[in-house]
């Protein structure tokens, strides 16, 4: 049976989703038992999937890459299908966290389920005699930037054999988000008991999509890379499946969108499961960083680590959507000023589609740096919001004022976190 550990705070401030399978469960009872080949090797067989949209063709189409290394991944399914438990984790956005649209098609899905679900019923169902931990860390409207500065606390501390990054929807097509994602995928790599990592390229159905540059640092250290970009853009140039039918809102895929990317990500691991005895042991990671390592020591900052100088209007507000204690001004006429040391600096704040929020200002050792927008009166929605406003080549002390600029309309100002490297 399913042990339930419940929804458990991770860094204090994001929900993550922990279960454990315990021996014997599995949604269809496992895959049947290997047999030994004449040649002495174990015949495995695919995991039955949720569904059965895609061919072969279509996988090829979906990870097209020849410089793919299967071996990490590998070694965690030899971990798991030896009975030692595994922990697998995704991070990510709102895809990630769970969202899901509506599309015409959904009927057809008999499961109602996030990709991230299937993709750790892959491992449930293929290993149903082993303990299964998995953690979903994805935050909605975020991106690689605040990713970075918060794997250590929502991922690794849990000491994950892989890791799956998903942020191609939410990060832009430049050189900043190269940077982040490059540091973000790094930092797993380079963590305790060096994680393997999967990338899943995500596309909005108007093909909207940071691939081009996440494959880079794909290509770089030869990850397994899927994408549902190249599958969809196929979809739609042979007109297989409609942009409607993907998804309800552009952004995020409907039952039947999520489905397919289940799938996708199910048939993929199948491909190197089945294969499972050609695969040698990984070897340690000692592979060169594509861009600079600005983040790879970073971390977020709250209200439980660091006490301001001054609070002037802010006060700490308590369970705030999911972060938990914040600082929150709602007259605007007080700064709050921080002494913090590091090399560089970024703000996390709410956005709110409400008129009451305003435009501050930051400050750092008395020099104007960024105006931090937190009226987001004609957008889709609420969400914390990452901002990078300081940068510099040392790590050194700064004072940080946050004030509420001339002209704002709105007064209020929620600051969920200080965004600190070093």
């Amino acid at each position: 049976m399913r042990k339930e550990m419940g929804w458990k705070k991770a860094g204090g401030f994001v929900l993550a989703l922990f279960f454990v399978v315990a021996a014997g469960c599995g949604a269809n009872g496992g895959t049947e038992e290997p047999t030994v080949t004449p040649s002495g090797t174990l015949e495995r067989q695919a995991t039955p999937s949720w569904t059965d949209y895609l061919s072969e063709e279509d996988m090829q189409v979906a990870s097209p890459w020849k410089v793919i290394d299967n071996t990490a991944l590998a070694a965690v399914m030899k971990k798991a299908e030896a009975g030692e438990p595994v922990t697998i984790a995704c991070i990510g956005g709102s895809i990630t966290q769970g969202s899901i649209s509506s599309g015409p098609l959904d009927g057809e899905i008999k499961k109602r389920a996030c990709y991230a679900d299937i993709f750790f019923a892959w491992w449930k169902e293929t290993f149903p005699e082993t303990e299964v931990t998995v953690i979903n860390a994805g935050i909605g409207g975020t991106d690689s930037y605040l990713g970075v500065h918060r794997v250590q606390e929502d991922v690794l501390t849990h000491h994950p054999d892989l890791v799956l990054v998903e942020y191609s929807v939410n990060d832009g097509d430049n050189i900043s988000y190269k940077n982040s994602y490059d540091n973000l995928v790094r930092r797993i790599l380079k963590a305790e008991g060096q994680p393997a990592v999967m990338l899943l390229f995500m596309a909005q159905t108007n093909l909207t999509t940071a691939q081009n540059t996440h494959q880079l640092i794909g290509f770089n250290y030869g990850l397994p890379m899927v994408s549902h970009y190249n599958l969809i853009k196929n979809f739609f140039e042979n007109g297989r499946y409609t942009e409607a039918e993907m998804s309800g809102d552009v952004s995020h895929p409907s039952v039947f969108g999520h489905a397919i990317v289940g799938e996708m990500l199910w048939k993929y691991l199948n491909n190197v499961y089945v294969q499972l005895d050609t695969y040698g042991e990984p070897a340690a990671f000692d592979k060169n960083a594509l861009t600079k390592e600005r983040y790879l020591n970073s971390e977020l900052v709250g209200v439980e680590d660091i006490t301001p100088k001054t609070t002037g209007t802010f006060t700490e507000k308590e369970n705030f959507n999911g972060w938990g204690t914040v600082w929150s001004s709602t007259d605007g006429d007080g700064n709050i000023v921080f002494t913090v040391k590091c090399r560089n600096l970024g703000i996390l704040f709410w956005r709110s589609t409400s008129s009451s929020f305003g435009t501050y200002e930051v400050y750092v050792d008395g020099e104007y740096k960024a105006d931090l927008q937190a009226e987001f009166l004609d957008g889709w929605g609420a969400y914390a919001y990452s901002q990078e406003v300081f940068t510099s080549n040392e790590e050194a002390e700064h004072v940080v004022m946050l004030k509420k600029k001339a002209g704002s309309a709105g007064d209020d100002f929620v600051l969920l976190r200080l965004m600190l490297s070093h």
